[in-house]
């Protein structure tokens, strides 16, 4: 499969405003950091409209600064500006030396959080990230934080402390064979519990072994999620998933386990539209 393969479907009419809270966009001309992972083929917005978001029915997107770019936020706001300020947003990555005016300039067209990707070799590191979130939670940003799931304990103080809200990347990435005691999994529930963290319920292909395109080893994981914080979880597709070289996912079977996970058509509006409205801050629900 690739990217140019048609997506399936899905089973369910996708609701009015439903949202594909995280993906990237990648244009030709930008210049890439090497050491981060980007896709082997093009993947620009005009892929992702005409393959994935007319397809699956979705009204909204969040476009995340890919961590290939750097803190060249450029190619992600000139995404959201052409798919309009009632219909996207984004979460950017964002130089700790910045001026607020940077913050400022980068509101005004559509960014909500700031991205810690912790993967890899990061743009910013775990040491910025209380003082970033001082400054940026004036803005109404949150922090989204993508890590290794063993991360959790080990920054557990900090990830506690910040006095914005914080958004886990992909369901943590917790392996499928994580036992219900385990300590960075403990942690993450903690944070569930403050009433100021969020999860995306995404990428459940990380730490999966039976594999696409039900990955029913991670349902266990998602179900647990989605009943300790219903009303802070949100659906993404992670196109045009960056680390896979080959057999992309299918975006039309990701959004049909959501679905799966949820068996209830209440309980899927509400993580496909009203809970990232009030996230991302988009005008109404529907």
């Amino acid at each position: 499969m690739s990217h140019d393969t048609p997506v399936s479907a899905p089973r369910l009419p996708t609701p009015p405003g439903a949202c594909d809270t995280h993906m990237h966009i990648y244009e030709p001309g930008f210049e890439m950091r090497g050491a981060a992972p980007h896709p082997g083929q093009p993947a620009t917005l005009a892929h992702y409209v005409d393959g994935v978001q007319k397809k699956l029915g979705l009204s909204r997107t969040v476009i995340v600064q890919p961590s290939a770019y750097g803190t060249d936020n450029t190619c992600t706001t000139e995404a959201i500006s052409k798919l309009g300020g009632s219909h996207a947003r984004g979460v950017a990555i964002v130089d700790s030396k910045a001026p607020d005016a940077e913050i400022d300039r980068l509101t005004k067209l559509g960014i909500r959080g700031i991205r810690y990707h912790m993967m890899g070799t990061p743009v910013l590191g775990w040491d910025t990230m209380a003082r970033m979130a001082a400054r940026v939670a004036p803005f109404g940003w949150h922090v989204q934080v993508q890590c290794d799931a063993k991360e959790f304990g080990a920054h557990e103080a900090l990830l506690s402390s910040l006095n914005c809200d914080l958004v886990i990347d992909h369901m943590g990435r917790f392996d499928a064979a994580t036992p219900a005691g385990d300590k960075d999994w403990g942690v993450m529930m903690k944070l569930l519990g403050t009433g100021r963290c969020w999860v995306k319920l995404s990428g459940p292909y990380y730490g999966s072994k039976s594999g696409p395109p039900r990955y029913e080893d991670k349902t266990h994981i998602a179900k647990a999620l989605i009943k300790a914080a219903p009303e802070r979880m949100v659906w993404a597709s992670n196109w045009p998933h960056p680390s896979f070289k080959n057999q992309f996912p299918d975006e039309g079977g990701l959004l049909d386990l959501l679905a799966d996970w949820t068996q209830d058509e209440a309980l899927r509006l509400k993580i496909l539209v009203t809970n990232p409205a009030n996230l991302y801050g988009f005008k109404n629900a529907a």
